[in-house]
């Protein structure tokens, strides 16, 4: 709601995300901010099928591995996977009946696998952004397995 106090202007960054950044505006970080579990593994739901279990088995380890995922980033999986599989759905059938097809009186009418496939195309990108997995957002990640590197003048000063 414009106007209100507070709620205008860009959504708020989660503190893990401004971590996983460097956090580039160096503000202070929530030291409160709820940490609802990170994900280490976890199996496919049983309603994600075809090419969508597959990207999940692609995806998912890679997630947990850069130490990205948390329990709370799950429906965004489910909806990316799922999107991934409309989409999939939707080119097989767009390259086998064509981007015109018969309608229901006869006459030719846009394949509605294309709606299909654009709309799954669309989500796919929202949800891929928020789990970093397109080139824009993935460089504004640091993967959480990475440590800094020695600094030699950080242990003249340490002692």
């Amino acid at each position: 709601m414009p106007g209100v106090a507070g709620r205008s202007g860009r959504k708020a960054k989660p503190t893990q995300r401004k971590i996983a950044a460097g956090n580039p505006g160096k503000r202070a970080l929530n030291a409160r901010e709820p940490d609802f579990g990170e994900v280490a593994d976890i199996d496919p739901p049983e309603w994600i099928l075809g090419c969508g279990r597959d990207m999940w088995l692609r995806i998912v380890p890679l997630l947990c591995q850069q130490k990205v995922l948390q329990t709370t980033d799950l429906h965004n999986v489910e909806i990316f996977c799922m999107a991934y599989n409309t989409w999939r759905l939707s080119v097989i059938d767009v390259a086998n009946n064509g981007v015109v097809v018969e309608g229901a009186t006869g006459g030719p009418i846009k394949n509605p696998a294309l709606t299909a496939q654009n709309e799954a195309s669309r989500q796919m990108a929202t949800f891929g952004g928020l789990l970093g997995l397109d080139p824009t957002s993935r460089q504004r990640l640091i993967g959480g397995g990475k440590k800094k590197a020695d600094n030699p003048f950080g242990k003249l000063i340490n002692g």
